[in-house]
């Protein structure tokens, strides 16, 4: 007996209902994304391993796809290496390419190699699969869509105050209520400046990105592992504790006072939420998160993180500032800015809300039924008229016994079926049946038209 085929766990197919949900939620973005002056470009879905290797951390390169060379892969490889199980070393040797992690690195080094071909500040946009060796639980895939919103080539604030009002307006659009969650890296360095342990930024920021997996106990028992001392830990634990926005703000002035990064960095979040203040935003909310880490080593500025309200679901979106991401591929001195909306988990938080509208699922409008030859000669001619005009019509393909048409109908909710025998092609007209109500009438294919967008 044949094995049942399976497909890789973090992965999914995608149902034709799921498709035209998704295909909504990729026409709003794609309106926004133009509406705010950025173009569209795509990327390879893999890349070279050296582009994507280094950019992410520590953790971030463990989760890298990588694709095995072409042929013999394993005869470069040193003896040494194969007998030692060297896996991390070894790699280097076997493998020259991965697939994409996100579309931030990608982005930077196509702006570098077509840098003599792009104006300056470039606002682009990007709507491609991203690949994650993570761990599949819910809302975590291993093959997931990033729509990626990046400027590059300018230092101004208000594209980070522009990039909150992105966020705004899609989710508006969307229906879904968010908060748009902001801290700032400067800050960070800052602290860590202030616990005398600044070397130690890195392993700070990844075990504060995980404070709302583990809790503060278990960040704390995180932090001392990796070197930082209870000294350090006592200046950070304020940060973790829940307060106001003005105790927020308090804390930052006082503990900024000894780091002039820090300063910097509370400068330019007060700057952000004056200026949000002063344009307003419709629904989504800003809110000040002073563990908000985003454990990516590329960000340099402005951080965000986007929740949805009412779902127990991780973060729908994120980005930052990003003061020389196309350095590391010899391009020095570009700052950049971005946001991206995790398409998959945003479909999640509106599915589990119920705020797909009805409308998005609707397929075929009106199913013609297969008489016969000559009348399907007579049908078709009806589905040009009614297709030139939006309709989606479909003519059932074999002229089987009526009934089970339009159980095939029934069964994929179309919502009505037109007929035509002789008498109906004498007359130039079809017998419209309304599946809902059974209710049959004599139509024209003007007729037809109207009764569907009734």
């Amino acid at each position: 007996m044949a094995e049942k085929p399976s497909i890789p766990k973090g992965t999914r197919d995608l149902s034709p209902v799921e498709m035209a949900r998704r295909g909504y939620m990729f026409s709003i973005l794609r309106d926004a994304f133009s509406r705010y002056g950025f173009s569209q470009i795509e990327t390879p879905s893999f890349e070279n391993l050296s582009t994507l290797m280094g950019k992410y951390g520590e953790e971030g390169d463990r989760l890298i796809f990588k694709i095995l060379n072409s042929g013999d892969y394993l005869s470069k490889a040193p003896d040494e290496l194969l007998q030692s199980k060297d896996s991390l070393h070894l790699t280097k040797h076997i493998s020259e390419k991965a697939l994409r992690y996100d579309l931030t690195v990608p982005f930077a080094r196509y702006v570098v190699q077509h840098q003599n071909d792009i104006t300056f500040p470039f606002k682009r946009f990007q709507m491609q699969p991203v690949w994650r060796a993570d761990r599949p639980q819910k809302g975590r895939f291993r093959e997931f869509y990033q729509c990626d919103a990046d400027v590059v080539g300018s230092k101004s604030l208000w594209q980070e105050v522009e990039l909150v009002q992105l966020y705004d307006d899609v989710f508006t659009k969307l229906g879904l209520p968010v908060s748009v969650k902001i801290n700032n890296r400067k800050i960070l360095s800052g602290l860590a400046e202030v616990t005398g342990q600044a070397e130690l930024l890195v392993d700070m920021t990844v075990a504060l990105d995980k404070l709302d997996k583990i809790g503060e106990d278990a960040v704390v028992e995180e932090m001392l592992s990796k070197g930082l001392t209870e000294h350090s830990v006592n200046v950070i634990r304020p940060f973790m504790q829940a307060m106001t926005e003005e105790m927020m703000w308090e804390l930052l002035d006082k503990t900024m006072q000894q780091s002039e990064i820090g300063q910097k960095g509370v400068e330019e979040l007060k700057f952000i939420f004056s200026a949000v203040s002063a344009v307003g935003l419709k629904t989504a909310k800003l809110d000040l998160d002073l563990t908000l880490a985003r454990g990516l080593n590329y960000y340099t500025g402005a951080i965000f993180e986007v929740k949805a309200h009412g779902v127990q679901i991780g973060s729908i979106g994120g980005g930052g500032r990003y003061d020389d991401l196309t350095g590391i591929f010899g391009m020095k001195n570009v700052s950049g800015v971005g946001v991206s909306f995790g398409l998959d988990r945003i479909y999640l938080a509106l599915e589990e809300l119920n705020l797909f509208s009805d409308d998005i699922d609707r397929g075929v409008e009106v199913l013609f039924a297969n008489m016969g030859e000559n009348e399907a000669v007579y049908t078709m001619r009806a589905l040009s008229v009614l297709r030139s005009e939006g309709v989606k019509a479909e003519m059932y393909p074999d002229a089987v016994k009526l009934g089970r048409q339009m159980d095939y109908a029934n069964k994929k909710n179309i919502p009505f079926v037109a007929i035509a025998g002789e008498s109906e092609m004498s007359q130039g007209v079809f017998t419209l049946k309304n599946m809902a109500t059974a209710e049959q009438m004599s139509v024209s294919v003007e007729q037809i038209l109207s009764e569907i967008k009734k």
